[in-house]
């Protein structure tokens, strides 16, 4: 049985942040530090919420990446290289199976939203820039929230926001860490992996896998 709402992070999940590599080089810095660095203000948010605080995504990821290139050598003042990297974000593509995705997603008649531990603004232009924004009933943060996703608050958010039932909703998101926090909150869960790889086992198992969003509208066809 499908869900009535299907809620999709974002960063990765939508967004192809491959590209951001291009603009730590830009500035001085090897590419492989954007990996590091990303994966480290998830980190931080996470450490925030699980001390029941909390911060906006572009804050921490703006303050992580002036720690990450300290004593990088790079040619512009640090300011700067900051400035220039975080810019990326509001270029970003989707990732190419998205737009016919989204499409065969909502042609099922299953609604549409967006749950992103970053802003609803970046949300916002990344679906613009791709011509699916029109799909996408409602764009949430969880600066809305309060609490970062994995938390349970921020799916109970989304769930009050979108009117229904945790049975009723599913999440997408190519983040296992994300799955299992949906999986605990009571929500369906459908991990879109277009690697290939593994699923750790530490965490709850998705509900659904598949390659890509095409792949996963015919699942719930």
């Amino acid at each position: 049985m499908s869900p009535r709402v299907l809620i999709f992070d974002v960063n990765e999940t939508l967004s192809d942040m491959s590209g951001l590599a291009q603009r730590f080089t830009d500035v001085g810095a090897p590419a492989h530090v954007a990996t590091s660095w990303f994966a480290g203000l998830l980190r931080d948010g996470f450490a925030l919420t699980a001390v029941d605080s909390s911060d906006a995504f572009a804050h921490i990821a703006a303050e992580s990446l002036r720690v990450s290139l300290h004593g990088t050598p790079l040619n512009r003042e640090s300011a700067d290289a900051v400035s220039h990297i975080m810019g990326g974000f509001a270029e970003l593509p989707v990732h190419p199976d998205v737009p016919d995705g989204v499409r065969a997603l909502r042609g099922l008649g299953i609604r549409l939203v967006s749950l992103s531990n970053g802003s609803a603004s970046v949300a916002e232009g990344l679906f613009e820039r791709a011509g699916i924004r029109e799909h996408f009933e409602r764009l949430l943060s969880v600066e809305d929230a309060g609490r970062w996703k994995p938390a349970p608050e921020a799916y109970a958010y989304a769930l009050q926001e979108c009117g229904v039932g945790p049975g009723d909703a599913m999440l997408v998101a190519v983040h296992p860490w994300d799955i299992d926090g949906a999986a605990r909150a009571g929500l369906d869960t459908a991990w879109v992996n277009r690697e290939g790889g593994p699923y750790p086992e530490y965490f709850t198992a998705p509900g659904l896998r598949a390659g890509s969003l095409a792949g996963l509208a015919d699942q719930l066809t």
